[in-house]
């Protein structure tokens, strides 16, 4: 497994645990997240995986419920919209371009969803617009 994707992965446990049981302080989360990372850059970028995503949700939560047609969040699987959450983090805020955020995306669906999270994370995310799209609407809308 690639290093990245292990960060995925790890930080895809916090937020899960975040949506579930939110409990974690910074001193716990440094500590789970060095006990399962070796590696001081892909430790960083798990990190700022989880904060991003945390420090976003609002924003990510209402693209995610705008794309999501009759599905709230609420009414998700927890992994799913905490995948979908990393995944969507990823692609409008993070440096991932755009099909990489959405195949590791996918891959945390098949590895810990159910037999159709896969095909429902990739649909969802498919829909959100490029990060260049985003940023294009803010600039438009500041005009």
């Amino acid at each position: 497994m690639a290093q990245r994707s292990r960060a995925r992965e790890v930080a895809l446990q916090i937020l899960f645990e975040d949506d579930v049981n939110p409990r974690a302080t910074a001193k716990e989360l440094q500590a789970f997240v060095e006990s399962r990372i070796i590696q001081p850059d892909v430790r960083e970028f798990c990190l700022s995986l989880i904060l991003g995503v945390r420090r976003n949700q609002d924003e990510i939560d209402a693209a995610l419920t705008k794309i999501a047609e009759n599905w709230s969040l609420k009414r998700m699987a927890s992994t799913d919209r905490n995948v979908m959450r990393l995944g969507a983090y990823e692609i409008l805020y993070g440096d991932t371009p755009f099909r990489v955020a959405i195949n590791e995306a996918v891959e945390l669906a098949k590895r810990f969803g159910s037999a159709h999270s896969a095909q429902f994370v990739n649909g969802i995310l498919d829909k959100l617009p490029r990060k260049e799209e985003v940023r294009g609407e803010r600039i438009e809308k500041r005009e």
